[in-house]
């Protein structure tokens, strides 16, 4: 991976790497953070977003729509991500009482990709802690995010 030039002293960033784009400056971060995060994860054969949606099918029964909605992904997205992690066999499409609808569940092999991935996410997860600013900095950036989050998906 290449290194990133360092922010400027202080903490902000260079003049010519400023921009007054939120969704720029999201963007970045979250690149940024997904390299480390995929880097991390590699060795359990998983990239973030795969390890995201394992986790998120696993904690409760999903359909397709719901688990988009969850993880404020576009439904056709989700469906080509899904593909690999149900071709892997991680993953099954299963039928609901509505014919109509079908349920996402993780395999047995899914489950066991989850816990091998689970302590290199928690490892990421801690030096990104740390990098932030510790964990009341981490608690500050979450409820920010998620206020944010609340505040565009919510109408008007």
């Amino acid at each position: 991976m290449e290194p990133h030039p360092s922010p400027a002293a202080g903490g902000e960033p260079s003049p010519a790497a400023a921009s007054p784009c939120t969704c720029f400056r999201l963007r970045k971060l979250s690149r940024l953070l997904s390299q480390r995060y995929d880097a991390a994860l590699a060795p359990a054969g998983l990239n973030v977003n795969q390890y995201s949606i394992l986790r998120r099918a696993d904690r409760a029964p999903h359909s397709v729509g719901s688990l988009a909605a969850d993880l404020g992904m576009d439904r056709s997205t989700l469906s080509r991500d899904l593909r690999h992690l149900v071709d892997a066999g991680w993953l099954r499409s299963v039928a609901c009482e509505d014919a109509r609808r079908r349920r996402l569940v993780v395999t047995a092999s899914g489950k066991r990709r989850i816990a091998r991935a689970h302590p290199l996410w928690r490892t990421i997860q801690a030096e990104v802690e740390a990098q932030v600013g510790g964990q009341g900095a981490l608690a500050s950036l979450h409820a920010q995010i998620d206020a944010a989050t609340a505040r565009v998906v919510a109408p008007g």
